[in-house]
């Protein structure tokens, strides 16, 4: 299917094809057959290496080639905005992927016949402004909402995927309001009619992550719910936050964004250092009790069931409540304590758990090394906690023999009904909600204080977020128990003084001097050797950081670090191409658990 000489007077586009090992533009010429304009981001079909593919009409990338250019087979369906496509570069650029798979995510799954997006009025630009918004794990947010979403024009709602999306789009149609839910977990025709109606503007659009790639043509605000979430993170390559995609569409678009959360992520609060939370005493009162069990008392070390958990637990199963046991059983981390004075033995300088390293302590996160010497006491003995308990469960059994006991992970299919869960964290998302819970009970928090990742606080203030929502609020008597060795750990007293803020207040100083995220890019790589092996000592030669590489399976992992993610992003972008050449490689920038 030969087209004319590019020389000749003729109509071109510029495709990117929907083949995500091609990471180039094509140049195209429209037939005759093809009327009207065809405007950026408009699915079409066109020849491409003997095959006939799909792909999204893009801005111009320059002079069209020289010699005769194959023709665009036939418009296939209306796609995302030109700015949405734009977006869609930057965050492949910014999280080192393929613009292919963030255009999937922005186009209607059906086909749109309607090519021409609908006219409408242009939107009243308030200016870019990023505003924090604390608001207690259990209070209503309703009421922020009404206030926030603009009066005219559109809003977009980003929350993380599994919240009430469906309550939230009701509620506001109740009000009168036009609402739209888009969630990846819609099929096909749902969610096209969503995008649709999210084309014609003047509406509010309520979703996961797939919600911030709406294609609203008059977007005035924008809303980021439980801003640090990691459910806001996309799993796959590329692996974009829905938060830092939507704070970048508010700038291109000229418009404020609100980051709301029980507890403000310290990337959140870099970008703005003002936050708007309630009076104290309000907010106290929607956060429940956190009762502390400090592991090092003597009374408390004969096993992880402690005399406090049991007391709790028959208080809560004698009010006819169920209690929640959450332990990681299979161990995310070694943990040492010394023999004498029972203290964890943790890094000075980033307060991660610290392995066995040589002649002495090595901390996995920041490398600091030390004598293997007990940092309160001096002695020179360590013990090794055995995290994680095999027959949890039994032991519950026996210490409440009139309960129910259910043993609950991430691959437990059916959760049924029971008067005790135990089991990992997957236990508080997928616990029945046909009963209160009254206690949840972290049984060694430590594991998640002390992990040797770099957001480790934030995930386990998360996870006593969480918590805080299944037991509710003060006055609905509900408790949360942890127990722990390191009692004064600031998570530990955010929660117990219901000021979330302490904890970002804590990382700060701490990634700041070690220049993780906000304070530097980082991205976790993972491949083949040989191309693992290019790609490290091509960043190094650009200037970054490399943490490794080490074995993993049958390839080799790294971490890149750079002094900031726009630097990170420009590396990844200039070295990977020629890696990839040598094998496969897996980028993961920002990783959430490294």
């Amino acid at each position: 299917m030969g087209g004319r000489c590019a020389s000749e007077r003729m109509s071109i586009v510029w495709v990117r094809p929907d083949v995500p090992g091609i990471e180039r533009v094509f140049c195209y010429e429209l037939p005759e057959t093809i009327s009207g304009p065809v405007p950026i981001g408009t699915v079409v079909r066109v020849p491409l290496q003997g095959r006939r593919v799909r792909g999204w009409v893009v801005p111009s990338d320059g002079p069209p080639p020289a010699g005769a250019l194959r023709a665009v087979i036939e418009v296939v369906s209306a796609g995302p905005p030109p700015d949405v496509v734009a977006l869609a570069d930057w965050a492949a650029w910014r999280y080192a992927g393929n613009p292919v798979a963030l255009l999937r995510v922005a186009s209607p799954q059906n086909r749109v016949r309607d090519i021409a997006a609908p006219v409408v009025p242009a939107p009243d630009r308030k200016g870019f402004a990023v505003e924090v918004v604390a608001i207690a794990p259990t209070a209503d947010r309703r009421a922020f909402l009404r206030d926030v979403v603009a009066s005219s024009g559109s809003t977009i709602i980003v929350m993380p995927p599994g919240t009430r999306t469906a309550t939230l789009v009701e509620t506001f149609r109740r009000e009168g309001r036009t609402a739209v839910a888009l969630t990846g977990a819609q099929s096909d025709a749902e969610r096209t009619a969503s995008w649709r109606r999210a084309r014609e503007g003047s509406c509010i659009v309520v979703g996961g992550r797939v919600a911030v790639w709406a294609p609203v043509p008059d977007l005035t605000r924008i809303v980021v719910l439980d801003e640090g979430d990691e459910a806001l993170v996309e799993e796959r390559t590329p692996t974009w936050n829905a938060r830092d995609v939507a704070i970048e569409r508010a700038r291109r678009s000229d418009i404020p964004i609100a980051l709301v959360s029980p507890a403000p992520s310290l990337e959140a609060r870099v970008r703005s250092e003002a936050v708007t939370r309630p009076e104290r005493s309000v907010e106290r009162e929607y956060w429940p009790v956190v009762e502390v069990v400090d592991r090092r008392d003597e009374e408390h070390r004969v096993g992880i069931l402690s005399v406090p958990f049991a007391a709790a637990a028959h208080r809560a199963l004698d009010a006819g409540q169920r209690v929640l046991a959450v332990i990681n059983r299979k161990g995310r981390v070694r943990l040492y304590a010394c023999a004498a004075c029972h203290e964890l033995a943790r890094c000075e300088t980033c307060g991660a758990a610290v392995n066995e390293g040589g002649d002495g302590l090595e901390c996995p996160r920041c490398s600091t090394t030390r004598p293997k010497v007990c940092a309160k006491c001096f002695a020179t003995k360590l013990k090794v906690l055995r995290v994680g308990v095999t027959r949890l469960a039994d032991d519950l059994r026996a210490l409440l023999p009139n309960a129910t006991v259910l043993d609950v992970d991430a691959t437990t299919t059916d959760v049924g009904p029971a008067d005790v869960y135990v089991g990992t964290e997957a236990v508080l998302h997928r616990v029945p909600r046909d009963r209160r819970v009254g206690l949840v009970a972290f049984l060694d928090f430590d594991q998640e204080l002390t992990a040797p990742r770099i957001r480790a606080a934030e995930e386990a203030e998360w996870l006593l977020i969480r918590a805080a929502r299944l037991v509710g609020a003060r006055a609905r008597n509900g408790r949360i128990l942890v127990q722990t060795a390191v009692p004064e750990h600031p998570v530990i007293v955010a929660a117990s003084a219901a000021d979330p803020l302490l904890v970002a207040d804590y990382e700060r100083p701490m990634r700041a001097a070690l220049g993780f995220p906000p304070f530097g890019g980082l991205a976790s790589l993972r491949g083949d050797a040989a191309a693992i092996d290019a790609l490290c000592a091509a960043v190094r030669a650009a200037g970054a950081t490399v943490i490794g590489p080490t074995a993993h399976g049958d390839g080799l992992t790294a971490l890149v670090r750079a002094t900031s993610s726009d630097a990170l992003a420009d590396i990844l972008a200039a070295t990977l191409p020629g890696a990839r050449d040598l094998g496969r490689v897996r980028v993961d920038v920002d990783p959430v658990r490294a």
